[in-house]
């Protein structure tokens, strides 16, 4: 055979190859080529949705208290761009909001795509882009704003550098608020820029967080902490605390921790002990206050009343162990009322309650114990989440059985020590004890705020509204409660017309494993309401003081209540019985 015919074959069998591959590629594996050509010049990008806004109320009309502002991500292409040009443009112009170390980026081998700085505002990323840096560009996305500055941060929160809510409002409702990512598909150059952007190359378009409409008054909220604040400056406490709800709702108008903090610059604290919220997420121990949910079971139980009875001789013995009234005057030695000793604050007088729901008047038993703990922990719901729309903690109830020395711990109950309850919880149970007896879960969020204006309820948010108390023990815990402060009448501090009621509470602080008999350490509290005499109380206010290592006595947070529920009275114009 011919060199030319053999060349002729081989030059055949070659186009008959190249012709069946041309066939495969263009017919059989035309799907399969046309989607990798896609995937070098397409990219997939995350579509970032708007975070929802938070609202209060003033008066009838929702203001925004936290909002967004746009601002950019600088990305770079370390292939392409100048390194030392980039790290002139973002020391000059974008210095505080640097998140990448460029020398380590740069010695990332293949890395064509990288976030150099977030969070820069518009003027900011401006001077960047006309630098004219190549392959540098500006991404779109949103930063919190908080108008109201300071003004209930602990309860608001605050959305980190990753764009995460972090505790309170912007924590507990995050997944509300961030709404949902979507996804964009679009032609890119050789350096995974994209070139061209429509809403036909997006495959599933953001869904943006809802608006939050909180309960919050807040213009009351700015008046409570004004006062709290000048309260903190006149004592020796350093911290405080303030909740104010509707207790025939549940509704909370006013949540305040003090000192507050800058959302806005929330890495400016000395820890992170500065955005836990105090009313929802600190269980504590919040002293007298819980007579009134002791005597509140002995009256409903039909046990005893305000006239019943003891003998009062300034201490119990229980357990081997001497148990003191903090008041000890003669004349308060012997028999005395019960409502004497709610007035005075007895220990001995709360002990004597839980003797009486055993069916003993001489001793603590299993029975009183158990029928205590039934009330406290499944009837007041303490020690157990409420189920606000905050993050919160459940703190403890003491079995009534299981353990050491439970009639002393028991005893110890009565008056709010061994046990960790949080304020929430505690004027919850509190809003039951004079509102005719119905415990409310309580709730600070009104709704989401839609397109139309329409404050739309959450959906599927689980409530629970039951009478645990008699309206005639609530009838009786509100005489006894306004008789506490029935001294506060005769000195012209509470306005006549004005159903006003309280319990005091100064709670001893464990240090090292143990109580401080040394009372070094003290918190303060007070309980009360307020409202038109004669009338259900329209308002509960719960106030928290405390200081470390200081002697924080519940007069302090009374006198607090006393400033704030005249504010409360001629704020709401609330109109004294006539």
């Amino acid at each position: 055979m011919s060199r030319i015919n053999i060349l002729k074959k081989t030059v055949f069998v070659a186009l008959a190859i190249i012709a069946v591959r041309l066939f495969f590629i263009q017919i059989v594996e035309h799907d399969m080529w046309v989607a990798k050509a896609n995937e070098k010049h397409t990219i997939l990008e995350t579509i970032s949705p708007k975070r929802g806004e938070i609202y209060m109320m003033d008066g009838n009309e929702p203001v925004a208290v936290v909002l967004n502002q746009t601002v950019y991500s600088v990305v770079i292409d370390p292939a392409v761009t100048s390194k030392e040009d980039i790290k002139k443009a973002l020391e000059t112009h974008a210095k505080k909001y640097i998140t990448a170390n460029l020398d380590e980026v740069y010695n990332i081998e293949g890395l064509r795509y990288y976030i150099v700085a977030k969070n820069v505002p518009y003027t900011n990323a401006v001077a960047i882009a006309e630098e004219g840096i190549s392959s540098v560009w500006l991404k779109e996305g949103n930063a919190r704003v908080y108008p109201e500055g300071e003004m209930a941060s602990g309860m608001l929160g605050f959305v980190n550098a990753d764009g995460l809510g972090q505790y309170g409002t912007e924590g507990s409702l995050n997944k509300i608020l961030t709404g949902k990512e979507g996804t964009l598909k679009t032609i890119a150059d050789v350096n995974k820029v994209a070139l061209s952007i429509g809403s036909d190359n997006i495959k599933i378009p953001a869904e943006d967080g809802k608006n939050i409409v909180l309960s919050v008054d807040r213009n009351l909220e700015k008046g409570i902490e004004e006062r709290a604040i000048n309260a903190i400056n006149n004592t020796a406490a350093d911290h405080a605390a303030v909740l104010v709800m509707d207790p025939n709702t549940g509704v909370v108008l006013a949540m305040a921790n003090l000192p507050n903090y800058d959302p806005a610059n929330y890495g400016h604290v000395k820890d992170a002990s500065a955005y836990i919220n105090q009313v929802t997420e600190v269980p504590y121990e919040p002293a007298s206050i819980c007579k009134s949910f002791t005597y509140s079971a002995a009256i409903n139980e039909g046990k005893m009343n305000g006239a019943t009875t003891y003998f009062n001789r300034h201490f119990e013995v229980v357990d081997d162990w001497k148990i003191w009234n903090a008041e000890t005057r003669s004349s308060l030695y012997g028999e005395i009322s019960m409502m004497d000793a709610l007035y005075w604050s007895l220990n001995t007088g709360s002990i004597h309650a839980l003797k009486l729901l055993g069916d003993n008047p001489d001793e603590i038993n299993q029975k009183g114990r158990e029928k205590l703990y039934d009330y406290y922990h499944n009837k007041f719901r303490l020690g157990r989440a409420t189920g606000i729309e905050l993050i919160e903690a459940e703190g403890y109830i003491e079995d009534p059985n299981e353990g050491w020395g439970r009639n002393s711990t028991y005893a110890n109950m009565t008056f709010g020590q061994n046990l960790g309850i949080t304020m929430i919880q505690t004027a919850t149970a509190f809003s039951a004890v004079i509102n005719g007896g119905y415990w409310r879960t309580p709730s600070i969020v009104k709704g989401t705020l839609e397109k139309n204006g329409e404050i739309k309820p959450l959906e599927n948010r689980e409530t629970v509204e039951e009478q645990i108390l008699s309206s005639e023990t609530s009838s009786i815990m509100r005489d006894l409660l306004i008789n506490n402060r029935s001294w506060k009448v005769r000195n012209g501090t509470d306005r006549p017309g004005y159903s006003i009621g309280g319990k005091t509470g100064t709670a001893q602080v464990i240090v090292n494993g143990s109580y401080d008999n040394e009372m070094n350490n003290l918190i303060g509290s007070y309980m009360g309401f307020i409202g038109t005499a004669g009338e259900m109380p329209s308002y509960v206010v719960m106030i928290k003081m405390w200081g470390e290592g200081q002697a924080i006595g519940s007069g302090d947070a009374m006198d607090l209540f006393d400033s704030l529920s005249r504010y409360i009275i001629d704020y709401y114009k609330i109109k004294p019985k006539a």
